[in-house]
């Protein structure tokens, strides 16, 4: 089958989340706190689960930056965490991207706080290197809508393409027809779309009385 290259190959991918640290969100205000937690987690599971290798940074996190949120390993223990101090963009610094050369896989999936600095300026410099990159805007974060939108046209002019969580999950798990797929439902029950919960009981519920 031929790829598509205006989508997600999980077989080729790799998720990065940078700096996604309890300092930084405090800074966020283009959506509410506990939305960007759950789109992150959402990201850690939904990887994990489909296989793709995580890899995940912090800046200074001994600084006011503070440290990672602990939901991101105690998620997907499988994550490799690169520690970094100095550099502002990952990209800048060897050893991370060290560690997605390691993968020898070319689609980045990369969610940062702030979006305007720790999502888009990787985000550049891999496209830079000739991969394939889609930023996860709602999973990242930053200091108001306008330096957001501004991003957005900025990564998308240089050959980003701008994704949120659930439509990412939606690409990833691809198929109903796979042996993950409850796993799948769960997290979007747990941090996407809680209502989709009542619609699988409704649906076990139908199905339990048919029988």
């Amino acid at each position: 089958m031929t790829s598509n290259k205006w989508m997600i190959d999980a077989d080729d991918a790799v998720l990065l989340l940078i700096d996604h640290q309890s300092g930084l969100f405090q800074l966020v205000r283009d959506m509410d706190f506990t939305t960007l937690r759950n789109n992150v987690v959402t990201l850690a599971k939904v990887a994990r689960i489909a296989k793709i290798p995580t890899i995940t940074t912090a800046s200074v996190p001994d600084g006011p930056n503070g440290p990672i949120i602990p939901e991101i390993h105690q998620s997907n223990p499988d994550a490799v965490h690169v520690p970094r101090n100095g550099p502002i963009n990952a990209w800048d610094h060897r050893p991370f991207v060290e560690a997605v050369e390691s993968t020898k896989r070319k689609t980045l999936l990369i969610a940062g706080t702030l979006t305007s600095i720790c999502m888009a300026l990787p985000a550049l410099s891999a496209l830079a290197e000739g991969y394939k990159v889609f930023c996860i805007v709602d999973a990242s974060g930053n200091l108001s809508q306008m330096a957001t939108d501004l991003t957005i046209a900025r990564v998308t002019q240089a050959g980003a393409m701008p994704i949120d969580t659930f439509a990412l999950m939606s690409e990833v798990m691809k198929t109903w027809d796979r042996p993950e797929a409850m796993d799948f439902a769960q997290v979007m029950v747990d941090h996407v779309v809680p209502a989709y919960g009542a619609l699988m009981d409704f649906h076990g519920a139908a199905q339990k009385s048919a029988k």
